[in-house]
């Protein structure tokens, strides 16, 4: 469908592509992976034709449409929710007109070339479009896929500006799947899903008819919705036959083979230069020794990959605390006519760890928030055990770093005289070194500014950590690395995240907020979404 030939780009002395060569087929599901700064989001651009390459082609016939979700930064407004979705079926004509053409080109094409294949795919999935976007079935297309976006039906009269930025990012999602593109691109599209929200994309994605290229820092979303992993690295492209996890274990497999042809190459270089050394006067050697010297010169080298830098975090110790942590009772919280909780019992015990979940603007930050002392509210009590000391992580803790301060002062304004942190030593460990400590904050990448705030939260000792989103902008590295650190925490911790791997791989119960209260189940998340599944297939 899209071929991609000796594709080479470089910038200044940076060569982000080398010849790269690629296909993309009509149904591929493609996970788009590698270090921040591989070039991933720049060969989204080229695949938009928003970025021209210095050498190699792109081949995509006329026929084929992408469409492409970015981050952030979508808005629309002066039309209602239904009616900005609805706006996503105006290139049906262009459609029609699409098939016309293909049936006409396929006449003179020969009926056993890969081309011609390729456009009898495409027809029929243009002729599936073409079925779904038939005007009794577009409403309810329209209420099935904002329905599972998250949208309510009385969202729908509602003028789409009224709605906040994440749900702005799941109004340009429904429009991109009810286009229904021969290739969709989504750069994080996690980002502004709750879990429910995202187990619907899941099973969506997975039974769409097009082609996927997704680069996202969610593991469990890229192994349920891929089976094809495609890696930057240094300026090349690696194909694996699997989805992230099978590139995770092949990835290292393939980078312990090339560290043992790096060494056994080493060996025999060194064997050979000993012999050129030993007999390099030996007359009688004199054919023997030229021989293995212009073998040398002619030996291609076998390069080891470099490591990649890794963040190191640690909590500092946690002071002892009672077996009971927080207690809530009858806690009720609304913004003006919005009841968010109404008589909330909860009791956190020593050691626990729980996951808040829920859709969008049920009240998951809104409990953190409360639970962390920096937000009120109305009736109910909240009881401290004794000793209990709350570490909190603000969702958008490292939006709000003062532009003032340096990376070094931000960190420093945190630590309370006398308590023996290391603000610096903290930094390295986040991979702050030398000078990166004096940037301004201002200056940061949403990855940098999140490390901040991570090193903030390292500077006082806590026995119960509250963290809300915390993943954000970290890549899959550095997830792991938290994930590790919170499971070797002593202290109770409470979690709002919507990415499942994460979680799963910390929490045994989930706290779930919704519209019609809330409620304590065992498990991690993937048993959570489960159990919504059976219990959603009863109604």
């Amino acid at each position: 469908m899209i071929n991609l030939r000796n594709i080479s780009l470089a910038y200044g002395k940076k060569k982000l592509f080398n010849g790269i060569s690629q296909v993309i087929g009509p149904r591929d599901r493609i996970a788009l992976v590698g270090s921040n700064g591989s070039g991933k989001s720049t060969l989204v651009q080229v695949l938009m034709n928003a970025v021209e390459v210095d050498e190699g082609e792109i081949e995509k016939p006329e026929q084929v449409t992408i469409g492409y979700l970015p981050q952030d930064g979508i808005a629309v407004s002066g039309k209602t929710l239904y009616e900005e979705a609805e706006a996503a079926f105006g290139d049906l004509l262009s459609l029609r007109e699409q098939i016309e053409e293909a049936e006409e080109r396929m006449a003179d094409m020969d009926t056993a070339s890969e081309e011609f294949y390729d456009l009898v795919d495409l027809i029929g999935g243009w002729e599936q479009q073409l079925e779904e976007h038939e005007p009794e079935k577009m409403k309810s297309r329209i209420s099935r896929i904002l329905s599972g976006m998250g949208f309510l039906e009385n969202d729908l009269n509602r003028d789409a500006g009224e709605f906040s930025g994440g749900w702005q990012m799941r109004i340009a999602f429904a429009k991109l799947l009810l286009q229904s593109p021969s290739l969709i691109i989504l750069d994080e599209p996690t980002n502004h899903l709750d879990v429910v929200s995202q187990h619907w994309v899941e099973q969506y994605l997975k039974h769409y008819q097009g082609a996927l290229v997704i680069i996202s820092h969610d593991r469990a979303f890229l192994d349920v919705v891929t089976d094809r992993t495609l890696e930057l690295k240094l300026g090349k492209m690696n194909s694996y036959k699997g989805n992230y996890s099978f590139y995770e274990k092949e990835s290292l497999a393939r980078k312990e083979q090339l560290r043992k042809a790096y060494d056994n190459q080493r060996k025999e270089i060194q064997r050979q230069k000993d012999f050129i050394n030993r007999f390099r006067s030996n007359v009688k050697k004199a054919s023997m020794v030229q021989s293995r010297i212009k073998a040398l010169e002619k030996m291609e080298l076998v390069e080891r990959e470099p490591e990649e830098k890794k963040i190191y975090l640690r909590f500092p110790p946690s002071p002892p605390a009672s077996n009971r942590v927080v207690t809530i009772e009858g806690l009720c919280k609304s913004y003006d006519e919005n009841v968010i909780f109404d008589g909330l019992d909860l009791r956190i015990e020593k050691g626990e760890r729980m996951a808040i979940v829920g859709v969008n603007g049920a009240g998951k930050s809104t409990l953190a928030r409360i639970l962390a002392g920096v937000e009120p509210h109305q009736e109910g009590e909240i009881k401290l055990g004794i000793n209990t000391v709350i570490g909190y992580f603000a969702q958008q803790q490292a939006e709000e770093l003062d532009p003032a301060n340096t990376v070094l002062q931000e960190v420093e304004a945190v630590v309370e005289e006398g308590s023996g942190a290391n603000a610096r030593g903290a930094l390295g460990a986040l991979l702050f070194s030398g000078d990166d400590v004096f940037k301004s904050t201002k200056v940061l990448s949403g990855g940098e500014r999140n490390r901040v705030a991570l090193a903030k939260l390292l500077m006082r000792p806590c026995n119960c950590l509250i963290l809300d989103e915390p993943t954000n902008h970290l890549d899959i590295q550095s997830k792991e690395v938290l994930q590790k650190a919170i499971n070797e925490f002593e202290g109770s911790v409470i979690i709002v995240s919507h990415d499942r791997f994460f979680l799963d791989g910390i929490v045994d119960n989930v706290l779930e907020v919704s519209r019609e209260g809330t409620r304590m189940l065992n498990g991690n998340v993937t048993e959570y979404v489960a159990r919504m599944e059976k219990e959603k297939k009863r109604r």
